[in-house]
């Protein structure tokens, strides 16, 4: 098997915003190449337990090798944005220790020619975390509307040329379909002035089309929320994000459920119920220069930590 390559960002820093205790049960949504849930487990030995999530075989093969010497362990094939039913499923009512999200993408999958998430080899349009899913970078871009490929382009990638990369795509799928990253690369090179700047011109475009295949921005959403209604009081929730769209969702969440009072300015009572969060970490946590300087991407992870309070 093919070696899986990826670097745990800021694994000291996001684990120990946990304060880990033996006898309670943690989860790791992101398993990635299990660096962070291997830091977790030695801390929980003898009788805490871990439930880490991944859809991705690569990284569930991998960590199933990395970690087969603790018995604490349940891996689970699914997406975190089921966590609530999987829970159920496990018979475990509440979170008790607390709760780890690493989201965006890892080096391996990054890097893996075939899997298309990269410009740097030509592969077939797919970007899909989970290789059983149906839906891929293909169908995004040869069958999404103009107007849907700039919203997401705009949205997602924050892309300032999405108009006018969604109407060359559009034109050039009516004589054939794009196949693969470097077509859609190239035209993207094509029809895009050229500016000064450190990264792709098709980088943006690149990242929006990975959100939407995977619906990362939804799901973290979604799952945030319900992770609320699963932590026991004391449990914790650390958050390493990627890119700014992640984490204002992160920060406004923390916010909203940390304030004591949502009333309008004019009511004169506040019927708010109490907040449910702590913020642990007012301002997010960054990577080390140290470590920026052994994986450069780091540099843009922020980690913010919340504490359930209620």
């Amino acid at each position: 098997m093919e070696e899986f390559k990826h670097y745990t960002v800021m694994k000291n820093e996001a684990v120990d915003a946990l304060e880990c205790k033996d006898g309670l049960i943690y989860v790791d949504c992101t398993l990635g190449g299990g660096g962070h849930s291997e830091l977790i487990l030695q801390r929980i030995q003898p009788n805490g337990r871990l439930i880490a999530f991944d859809v991705d075989d690569d990284a569930i093969n991998a960590s199933k090798e990395r970690l087969k010497d603790y018995k604490n362990l349940t891996i689970v094939k699914n997406s975190y944005a089921n966590i609530k039913e999987v829970l159920h499923d496990l018979g475990i009512e509440k979170i008790t220790g607390g709760v780890l999200f690493d989201l965006g993408a890892s080096y391996h999958q990054l890097t893996k020619g075939e899997r298309g998430f990269s410009f740097s080899k030509d592969a077939p349009l797919d970007m899909r975390f989970d290789q059983e899913a149906d839906f891929t970078a293909y169908d995004v871009v040869n069958t999404y509307s103009e107007d849907d490929l700039v919203r997401i382009f705009s949205e997602y990638g924050e892309e300032r040329f999405s108009k006018r990369i969604a109407k060359k795509i559009v034109e050039s799928r009516r004589v054939k379909k794009l196949e693969t990253t470097k077509e859609l690369a190239d035209l993207i090179v094509g029809c895009t002035p050229r500016v000064k700047s450190s990264i792709h011109p098709a980088t943006r475009v690149f990242q929006a089309i990975r959100i939407e295949v995977n619906q990362e921005l939804t799901n973290v959403k979604n799952t945030l929320n319900d992770v609320l209604d699963l932590l026991e009081v004391g449990a914790i929730i650390s958050v390493i994000s990627f890119h700014s769209l992640e984490d204002r969702i992160v920060k406004h969440l923390f916010k909203y459920h940390s304030q004591k009072c949502h009333c309008a300015k004019n009511q004169m009572i506040c019927t708010c119920p109490p907040p449910r969060l702590e913020l642990v970490n007012k301002k997010p946590i960054m990577a080390s220069e140290q470590e920026i300087r052994e994986n450069p991407p780091s540099r843009s992870a922020k980690l913010r930590v919340a504490r359930c309070i209620n």
